[in-house]
């Protein structure tokens, strides 16, 4: 459905309202889910839904209004166009982070969210990231089986065992959340479509091919400039690396990937072992 720009008549308020589209299949069930999923959340890097209603057959979500819009229009503007510096990037990534850890240990329920991207990452007025579009979520009890065996997402974050079992899982979204950061830090999308007829490259197969070559800062986005902190950007990469890994076990928990981040662990080094098997 379509997103709108209102102002609520006695406050003053100006939210985004989200019509959707009465020829969906789904909306009606992706509206109740949206719903049940953040009704009742509250996180400073969540867009916060304030209420919803059912008139005349269409369905109506309000929410915060987000005045800078996705993240994904600042990475892939115009190239005459500024776009964002890094330490914006940095402290967007750390803020997903937060939202992401809120959502799998700090709720009543723990949330999967299943579509973690930068489309779907918004900024407030300050730009900080907020995490939105919760149409595909799915919530259960801490310490139940989640259960879930439909296949959803976007293509380059998918997990690799969901094409086995279908089964989101916490891991699941640390995989997006991976592949987020190598996008943010890389200014390129999961997936590189090429000059050459269906020809594509993943975005983690090249940051890995640059890492065994000692070329780790030919990965981040030329449009910085070299104007970057290289300790945070080594870092960010790594812990890209760290959440894509193919095999489940082996990611980090977002507890982890904040102590990562606030420098209360050190994450562990890629080991050309490790680098070898994910690719």
């Amino acid at each position: 459905g379509k997103v709108y720009k209102g102002i609520l008549p006695t406050s003053q308020l100006d939210i985004a309202v989200k019509r959707l589209s009465h020829d969906s299949k789904q909306g009606a069930k992706e509206f109740i889910t949206e719903i049940v999923s953040i009704g009742h959340l509250r996180h400073r890097n969540l867009v916060q839904l304030l209420g919803y209603c059912r008139r005349k057959g269409e369905l109506l979500l309000v929410y915060d209004y987000m005045p800078n819009g996705s993240l994904d229009k600042f990475l892939y503007c115009e190239q005459n166009k500024p776009s964002l510096d890094w330490a914006t990037r940095f402290h967007i990534i750390k803020g997903v982070a937060c939202g992401l850890l809120y959502l799998h240990e700090k709720w009543d329920k723990v949330v999967i969210h299943r579509d973690i991207k930068a489309s779907n990452v918004l900024l407030d007025s300050e730009l900080n990231g907020r995490l939105g579009d919760f149409g595909l979520a799915k919530s259960y009890n801490h310490g139940a089986d989640p259960q879930t065996t439909r296949v959803v997402g976007t293509i380059g974050y998918l997990a690799p065992e969901l094409a086995r079992s279908g089964n989101a899982t916490p891991a699941t979204d640390v995989f997006a959340f991976g592949m987020f950061v190598l996008e943010v830090t890389c200014g390129q999308r999961p997936v590189n479509h090429q000059n050459t007829q269906d020809s594509q490259v993943m975005l983690v197969d090249w940051v890995l091919d640059k890492v065994h070559k000692g070329s780790f800062g030919d990965t981040v986005d030329a449009r910085l400039k070299g104007s970057y902190d290289g300790g945070e950007a080594y870092l960010a990469l790594k812990i890209g690396l760290l959440c894509s890994h193919p095999f489940a076990d082996a990611r980090p928990t977002m507890r982890q990937v904040m102590q990562y981040f606030d420098g209360e662990i050190q994450p562990p080094d890629l080991c050309f072992e490790v680098l070898a098997c994910m690719q």
